[in-house]
């Protein structure tokens, strides 16, 4: 066989350069091409029925090798090609794929379209495992391995629609079923910062709700962009929204009073805050903490406290509990009521958020003794809130009809224009 194989090759490139590739004609070239290949084939199907004959008669142990052992140093190929070869012997040898066989054998299909008919043919039913081939083998005529593969994609559900839909099922069962195993939330703090790092990983669906959730959160945008009377404010990226809108969430749900209890407590956040930090507006004041012993600065720790309940407590040298008063100063019931029926929601110029995004504002701090009354009190979103804390704006109550009006910083209006929130009180 050697030998007639050298002498097709012989008579298709000729012998010497007076008659080499250059010196042929396009015609010539272009048939001698698809002689060379189609033989290469031939030659490769020959090939892969002996490697199929090594394999079975175990020649490759008695030296003690592998059979990819044995092709890999008897022919110097990779490993990975000598495991190719034999997968593909071995597919070749099963009776469904005669007609593969004898196509690669007439050189017709290469290896390449060979293997990939192999492939997907296993995957079929055996009662459908010969129109499957066909199918295939006529697909060759016009596409390469890929295209072979993408048809193959597509082929249990023309040969046998009924197995398709179930196994379209145990995938999307089995599927979700990972997924919800997968789950998980890690929380770590960022160290030398203070930022925490949140990452999550959960289903489909579950995404989805969080995901509505989130974009709902996020918009409308107005209220990020400019305020009413076309002054313009800093835009937050998608990003920043997305995570804004990330506490606001659970803000929402922690105001919701529903939650299970922890430790015999409703959920809550412990933030240990010197007397002297809330009522000093200067820096380098013993810093606040929460109860991970994380520092919180003294703006952060007073924009907490704005809206939350104080439990005050006198503490003695190592921090030891000598008193703990009841909780107090909080805008609830009637006062947050009242601010609602006045605000309508967040007060700051052009922002949309409803009243249950809002937390109760005092103008003038409780700790410089401002009182939790309808006249020191103004609803803002978390953001905003935020905003007014540490952003240089001014809040106060119009002395005429007592609604809140915002002034800018100089950086931003030199002019400091006067601006009302107009989204909610459409008179």
């Amino acid at each position: 066989m050697d030998d007639d194989v050298l002498a097709v090759i012989d008579a298709a490139l000729g012998k010497g350069p007076a008659s080499g590739p250059w010196a042929w004609s396009d015609e010539d070239l272009l048939a001698r091409d698809a002689a060379v290949h189609a033989l290469i084939q031939r030659a490769t199907a020959a090939q892969l029925a002996i490697v199929r004959e090594l394999d079975g008669r175990a020649l490759p142990k008695r030296h003690g090798q592998t059979s990819a052992q044995w092709l890999r140093t008897r022919h110097r190929i990779s490993t990975g090609s000598a495991h190719r070869l034999l997968n593909l012997a071995a597919a070749l040898d099963r009776p469904e794929l005669a007609a593969t066989t004898e196509a690669l054998a007439d050189g017709t299909i290469n290896t390449e379209q060979a293997a990939a008919i192999a492939e997907a043919v296993a995957d079929l039913p055996a009662a459908h495992r010969r129109d499957g081939e066909r199918l295939l083998l006529d697909e060759a005529a016009q596409s390469d391995r890929h295209g072979l593969r993408v048809r193959a994609g597509s082929l249990l559900e023309e040969v046998d629609p009924e197995e398709h839909q179930r196994r379209e099922r145990d995938h999307l069962e089995k599927a979700a079923e990972a997924a919800h195993r997968a789950r998980a939330v890690h929380i770590r703090d960022v160290p030398g910062t203070q930022q925490t790092r949140i990452t999550a990983v959960l289903s489909r669906p579950d995404a989805a709700l969080i995901r509505e959730a989130i974009d709902a959160l996020c918009s409308p945008r107005r209220d990020r962009c400019s305020t009413d009377d076309g002054h313009p404010l800093p835009l937050p990226t998608a990003r920043q929204l997305r995570a804004d809108a990330l506490v606001d969430l659970i803000r929402i749900a922690l105001a919701c009073g529903e939650l299970p209890d922890h430790g015999g407590d409703r959920p809550q956040v412990t933030v240990t805050i010197p007397l002297q930090t809330l009522r000093d507006d200067g820096t380098g004041l013993p810093a606040a903490r929460l109860d991970d012993g994380t520092e919180l600065s003294p703006g952060e720790a007073r924009r907490i406290a704005c809206d939350a309940q104080i439990v005050p407590a006198v503490l003695g040298g190592p921090s030891q509990v000598l008193d703990l008063g009841q909780s107090r100063r909080l805008f609830t019931g009637a006062v947050r009521r009242a601010l609602i029926l006045r605000d309508h929601g967040c007060a700051f110029p052009g922002c949309d958020r409803p009243p249950k995004w809002c937390d109760g504002h005092h103008i003038r701090h409780w700790a410089h003794g401002g009182a939790t009354t309808v006249d020191n009190g103004v609803m803002l979103c978390h953001a905003h809130h935020k905003l007014i804390h540490f952003g240089e704006w001014v809040v106060r109550l119009n002395p005429v009809d007592g609604l809140p009006e915002f002034t800018a910083p100089a950086y931003l209006d030199p002019a400091r224009t006067v601006r009302r929130n107009t989204f909610h009180r459409r008179t």
